[in-house]
């Protein structure tokens, strides 16, 4: 009988850091709930981009609808629409091979009811291929989210800030300050967790809330702004690069400066252009 090392055996089933090639799945996601392993999400909405945090071992990527700020040039996520979901989820599944790809409803995609919600999720999962769908609201999103995990489309809810309602809170608020809020942010994680979610992002919820809502929940939860004790966090990688333009978060840290980066690479190239330098002998066919 050969025997397989328990260490190595969890070195293996590990989502960041792994040895495994299949794809992550949203089992993957409660084995680590429960050996409380901590993981990185991050967002992407390329091919390219995707593939490179795919090699990174990220083992889950979010298609968000971020992608309005930050790649469709809008003001804020409500505009962005099922056609452009779609086809930009479809682009990281295609650019990946091991990662989970959970692709956000945008707003108007499922606020109607659980038919809607479903109609649109089915789109993601048989046109872009995507493994799972993300959708915000607590209690009000039960209903939406049972239908889907009932239809075999596993779902990651999103609680806290949720940025589709940025016109009614008027800004981007912190979420769950005050005994009040922060009994309705429980019972929304609650809610989450009883429909059938698989995890639950919470956003800009204040440290010790999250906590507590990360104890209470045998779900994973996913934090952005949430403080450390999350299952996971979450960022959206042009922030996290140093893509962004301006000013970003508090809750964000940046590992790069690719801004800067492709700034002077972009300048490099005009001068040569301008100079005469580039395309040298080497760059061209005879």
């Amino acid at each position: 009988m050969t025997h397989v090392n328990p260490a190595r055996k969890q070195s293996e089933k590990a989502l960041y850091g792994g040895t495994g090639s299949r794809r992550i799945t949203v089992r993957d996601i409660a084995a680590a709930k429960e050996r409380a392993e901590k993981w990185p999400m991050l967002t992407a909405y390329d091919a390219m981009t995707a593939s490179v945090l795919d090699q990174a071992g990220i083992p889950v990527l979010l298609v968000g609808d971020s992608m309005g700020n930050c790649h469709l040039g809008y003001e804020s996520t409500v505009p962005v629409t099922m056609d452009e979901m779609a086809m930009l989820s479809a682009a990281v599944v295609r650019g990946t091979r091991r990662a989970l790809v959970v692709g956000d409803l945008p707003f108007g995609s499922y606020q109607e009811g659980p038919v809607q919600a479903l109609r649109n999720a089915t789109r993601l999962v048989k046109e872009a291929g995507v493994g799972a769908v993300k959708l915000e609201g607590g209690e009000r999103s039960a209903h939406q989210i049972e239908l889907l995990v009932q239809s075999g489309i596993p779902v990651m809810a999103h609680i806290g800030l949720t940025p589709q309602s940025v016109n009614a809170y008027g800004g981007y608020p912190v979420q769950g300050r005050g005994e009040e809020a922060a009994q309705q942010l429980l019972r929304d994680a609650k809610a989450v967790q009883d429909a059938g979610a698989f995890a639950v992002v919470l956003e800009l919820v204040p440290a010790e809330l999250a906590a507590e809502v990360t104890r209470s929940l045998h779900i994973a939860t996913v934090g952005i702004g949430a403080g450390p004790d999350c299952d996971a966090q979450v960022l959206v990688w042009t922030d996290m690069a140093g893509m962004t333009d301006g000013r970003v978060p508090r809750f964000v840290k940046q590992y790069a400066q690719l801004r800067q980066g492709l700034g002077d690479a972009a300048r490099a190239f005009a001068e040569d252009v301008v100079g005469g330098s580039y395309p040298a002998e080497e760059h061209s066919f005879h």
